[in-house]
């Protein structure tokens, strides 16, 4: 670890506080980068709090989240699936996809001995895809340890996946319980997978470039393993994930700075759950969209924020668009209704929100 980035390590345990944690993951990576200026956010996950905490001390807790039943079933199929050496996942990949993989070797890197911290399960991983990358040596890596710069900060993903090499590329499997019927998924739980794999495969190919080696070794399809028809019986589909990667990779340069984000912070604040807190997490602005309502924990608190504030941010991306930069929906009811005059830059706005009111107070009649 360099010296910068165990100054921001500090920084970032320091505006943790006492509040309890919750790393960074990739479904938490990949909502980040489809609100990628949200602030609140960045800096909630750079400091691993858990947000659902944070939202039930602000009085907001979040509505949704999986169910018991459901975190154990999928449990119990990922078991299923990767029980004895993954010996069920080769036989999909074998007889459903028509792999040629001939001998395995499986590695578990849950942990390394008795240690199971991220830096050290994170060099052994890098280690044995290293021997495997110039031997040939070795097929399944069971939760490898990777990980990833997020605006200069450092996270560790810890993917309940199998990195695998097939031909001298490695593929990123990823198992979810939700049913594949008659060839058909749920298109929202496939296109969530899709982006929590792309965040997999660009860590993999981050460590792929520390280890010298070029990163297009990581293919850009990924294995998904789904249960088949309702059933606890897998089976296996390939996912083509260069539009996620592209996505993902571009949103990712385009965070701001975890350090220039900290400068936001008042001296001496944290999140640490108690009377302080409202104002901590106040003082950082957040990009409050309804497509937060789906991924975040906070957007509860956000919202209500929002709309105490008047933000047009509560309408949604495309409405805010459409009113070209006007950010407060007092202003928008005015310039609507006449009673406030429009400056150059807003006539058309005005005039297109003029003859809006028109069209509703004629059908209203």
């Amino acid at each position: 670890m360099t010296l910068a980035e165990k100054t921001l390590t500090t920084r970032l345990d320091e505006l943790r506080g006492d509040a309890p944690t919750s790393r960074h993951n990739a479904r938490t990576i990949a909502a980040l980068t489809a609100n990628p200026g949200c602030a609140r956010r960045a800096l909630l996950d750079a400091a691993a709090v858990d947000k659902t905490v944070i939202a039930q001390e602000l009085g907001f807790p979040p509505k949704f989240g999986q169910s018991p039943f459901a975190i154990t079933r999928g449990n119990s199929f990922e078991a299923m699936v990767k029980s004895h050496g993954c010996a069920e996942l080769l036989r999909l990949l074998r007889e459903e996809l028509g792999l040629t993989i001939p001998e395995v070797g499986y590695h578990d890197l849950e942990t390394v001995g008795d240690n199971a911290t991220n830096s050290v399960r994170y060099q052994r991983t890098k280690q044995l895809l290293g021997q495997a990358l110039s031997s040939g040596q070795g097929t399944m890596f069971d939760h490898p340890m990777l990980r990833l710069e997020i605006a200069g900060a450092t996270a560790y993903l810890e993917p309940d996946v199998v990195a695998l090499q097939i031909g001298g590329l490695f593929h990123v499997v990823e198992i979810k319980s939700f049913a594949i019927v008659d060839g058909q998924a749920d298109p929202a739980q496939v296109a969530s997978a899709a982006r929590q794999s792309a965040v997999y495969v660009l860590a993999m190919r981050e460590l792929l470039r520390e280890l010298g080696q070029p990163p297009e070794l990581v293919a850009h399809n990924s294995i998904l393993v789904c249960a088949r028809d309702f059933t606890n019986r897998p089976t296996a589909a390939l996912v083509d994930l260069r539009k996620q990667l592209a996505v993902i990779g571009r949103q990712l340069s385009r965070l701001t700075s975890i350090d220039t984000l900290l400068d936001l912070v008042p001296p001496g604040a944290t999140f640490t759950p108690g009377a302080g807190l409202s104002d901590t997490v106040a003082a950082i602005p957040s990009r409050y969209a309804p497509d937060c309502m789906s991924s975040c924990e906070l957007a509860f608190a956000c919202r209500s924020e929002a709309r105490t504030h008047g933000s047009v941010d509560t309408l949604g991306r495309g409405v805010c668009d459409d009113l070209g930069g006007i950010d407060n929906l007092d202003t928008v009811l005015a310039l609507a209704d006449g009673t406030l005059d429009p400056g150059p830059e807003h006539a058309d706005i005005a005039e297109m929100l003029r003859r809006a009111r028109a069209l509703r107070l004629e059908v209203a009649r």
